[in-house]
């Protein structure tokens, strides 16, 4: 299934189905990979600002250096990739909870 091929609407209604699935699955995912849902979810929604806290605690501050790395990351994609790539992340970690088919 070429998910490119989707409507802008389509796209939209398949990629909030995947973000359900992913919240609400009780499959706990490799930090990596949660990283990168994070990733794409924000820059396919357009919040992908980062927000510097000026004196985190040190497990604070290494959360922000991941997330931040994780964005730098996915900036190199339009909105529209980043829908695509979380979808498809979804599919690869849900298995049967989330398959196009």
């Amino acid at each position: 299934m070429d998910l490119n091929s989707y409507s802008e609407q389509d796209l939209d209604q398949l990629f909030e189905l995947a973000y359900n699935k992913v919240s609400e699955t009780h499959l706990k995912f490799p930090q990596d990979v949660l990283l990168y849902f994070y990733a794409y979810y924000k820059h396919a929604k357009n919040e992908s600002d980062l927000k510097v806290i000026q004196n985190p605690i040190n497990e604070e501050q290494l959360v922000n250096a991941f997330k931040a790395n994780a964005m730098f990351q996915v900036k190199k994609f339009s909105e529209r990739e980043s829908k695509i790539k979380y979808i498809k992340l979804a599919q690869r970690h849900l298995g049967d909870e989330f398959s196009l088919k």
